[in-house]
């Protein structure tokens, strides 16, 4: 552990950490930790998004169907690799926010081992399984052709994910938020301009989007990957460090497993959801493929400002300091919520025209299902940003399980209600939109109510030797 009035300390400090959560006003601070992480996560929406718009907009609803159930898909596919690197990005942080340089770069080292190999078996699997997706997804027939040649490509894209979420969460966990934006703007810009090319100039069809989002996350992983192992040696394991024991494997496998299994419970969900929105047919499959862009696009400032507030408590939970927990907690509950209320409104009112970008003209069948959905579940997206806050929140004072619990009462409820309120004939596919708030509304609650009775411990047990568990 570094003294932290030392020469090495300061070095160490001003080449790592470009802010640091533990000093300063706590609003500007988190803001402007969380600002990049915001911009870059909004432009790695723009990847679906040119996929979703340039594909309904010229290859038809079938198609935009096709790539909207992949975009599921994929979600579920990669919250694995998302939610080890964010689970192991928790303890990263806790390293920094203690000063412990050398357990750092060890757990890094064993970290990036230990989610490549998850990597590998992964990718191999997501193409063994690539026929039987057609029925676990319940796919229309004429839909199927498509989505499956789409699948095929993108799916050499994941070994890109691993790469830049990886060494996004390894510089975000020591107050580098702004590299991970570059790289992925520079990606966002790249995937948009192939999209065009491909499916408009070459004529590829859905293999062409496909085409171009693996090449831009393949160039968002190799340069986050290059920039942090160039420009940031101190991050990288010296020899000595580089001997994985069983212990760090122990308490890796305890900080990011539950996240893990939190991220894929979370995403297999929504993919149960998605089997059952197939199931009404390729109108209501456009539909929701279009809305769930949207939705997304809206609601994403709010997942990343959790994730920011979870690093902002990580790193003030290896410092030791309750009070400032606490104070960051009431300031991340009054941002969160504004900016929720703020962007429903928007979403309420201009759900019409923005459906309209990604609609060919006199779809109004779509259309009308999709506004249904954003006029009902985008009325409540202050409950899903008060679920990535305790999500974020109890990931960082090392209790993975009870986001795990959250994430299964949120999930369960929207399952079972999907499924049951939209079997009854006169409710239908609306069911499953109310499903979505009710969800949140009741996971919210139980995370309110466990942390008014444990809070002040957990928080107060915080120290600079204290194992996430």
């Amino acid at each position: 552990m570094i003294n932290q009035n030392s020469p090495e300390y300061e070095k160490e400090t001003v080449i790592l950490a470009q802010i640091d959560l533990t000093t300063g006003s706590i609003p500007k601070t988190l803001l402007r930790f969380a600002f990049p992480m915001i911009c870059g996560n909004l432009l790695q929406q723009l990847y679906n998004v040119a996929d979703t718009l340039i594909v309904g907009r010229f290859l038809g609803s079938d198609a935009l169907g096709a790539v909207g159930s992949s975009y599921t898909l994929m979600t579920f596919l990669t919250s694995i690799l998302l939610g080890l690197c964010m689970g192991s990005g928790a303890l990263f942080s806790v390293c920094w926010g203690q000063r412990d340089l050398a357990k750092l770069r060890r757990q890094t080292h064993a970290a990036f081992v230990l989610i490549a190999a998850c990597t590998v078996v992964l990718n191999a699997a997501a193409f063994l399984l690539l026929d039987a997706m057609k029925t676990l997804l319940s796919v229309p027939a004429e839909v199927w052709p498509l989505m499956r040649s789409y699948l095929f490509v993108i799916f050499f894209g994941i070994g890109g994910t691993f790469l830049y979420n990886y060494y996004a969460s390894l510089l975000r966990a020591v107050g580098n938020s702004l590299v991970p934006l570059l790289f992925l703007a520079a990606a966002a810009v790249l995937n948009i301009a192939l999209d065009l090319v491909f499916v408009l100039v070459c004529r590829w069809g859905v293999e062409g989007a496909a085409a171009a989002t693996v090449l831009a996350q393949w160039l968002s992983g190799i340069g986050t990957a290059v920039y942090t192992l160039v420009r940031c040696p101190e991050l990288r394991a010296r020899r000595e460090e580089r001997r994985i024991t069983g212990a760090m494997l122990r308490e890796l496998l305890s900080a990011s497993v539950l996240t893990c299994l939190q991220q894929s419970v979370m995403n297999l969900g929504i993919l149960m959801v998605q089997g059952r929105i197939n199931s009404f047919g390729p109108v209501i499959m456009a539909a929701f493929a279009a809305a769930v862009k949207i939705d997304s696009f809206a609601y994403m400032p709010l997942q990343d400002f959790g994730n920011a507030f979870s690093t902002f408590i990580a790193q003030n939970y290896g410092a030791q300091q309750p009070e400032r927990i606490r104070r960051g907690i009431r300031t991340a509950v009054l941002l969160s919520s504004v900016f929720a209320v703020c962007v429903s409104a928007c979403v309420v009112l201009l759900a019409a025209p923005l459906l309209g970008l990604f609609l060919q003209p006199g779809e109004t069948e779509i259309l009308q299902a999709g506004v249904t959905y954003l006029r009902i579940a985008g009325a409540f997206y202050v409950g899903i940003g008060g679920l990535f806050l305790l999500y974020g929140l109890y990931r960082a004072v090392g209790r993975p399980g009870m986001s795990l619990v959250l994430t299964v009462i949120s999930l369960g409820t929207r399952v079972a209600l999907a499924y049951a309120l939209s079997a009854v004939p006169a409710i239908g596919v609306v069911g499953i939109w109310w499903s979505i708030p009710i969800g949140w509304a009741l996971a919210d609650l139980t995370g309110v109510l466990v942390w008014r009775r444990a809070g002040r411990k957990l928080t107060e047990n915080s120290h600079p030797g204290a194992k996430m568990r």
